[in-house]
């Protein structure tokens, strides 16, 4: 079916790193590619963070597939040069 503007991407667990708890997946068409986006902000500390997504209907229903978002942060190189 088409998803309108009672269609969700709603975070179901973990850590949103800063986007909003739920976001538009609309408009989609039946059989047609749609975009999905959420916007994030990478942490400081280096660490695995993951978010689980998951589509909502209007009747709050969750549906289809879980998505999900992993950000891994390295922790940047040791030098043995000092910086001036």
């Amino acid at each position: 079916c088409d998803w309108g503007p009672d269609y969700r991407l709603v975070l179901t667990s973990g850590d949103s790193r800063g986007a909003p708890s739920e976001v538009a997946v609309y408009p989609a068409k039946a059989g047609a590619v749609a975009l999905w986006e959420i916007p994030m902000t990478a942490p400081f500390t280096p660490g695995q963070f993951t978010s689980r997504w998951q589509a909502r209907d209007p009747e709050g229903n969750l549906f289809g597939a879980v998505v999900y978002v992993k950000i891994e942060v390295i922790p940047l190189p040791v030098t043995d040069t000092p910086t001036p």
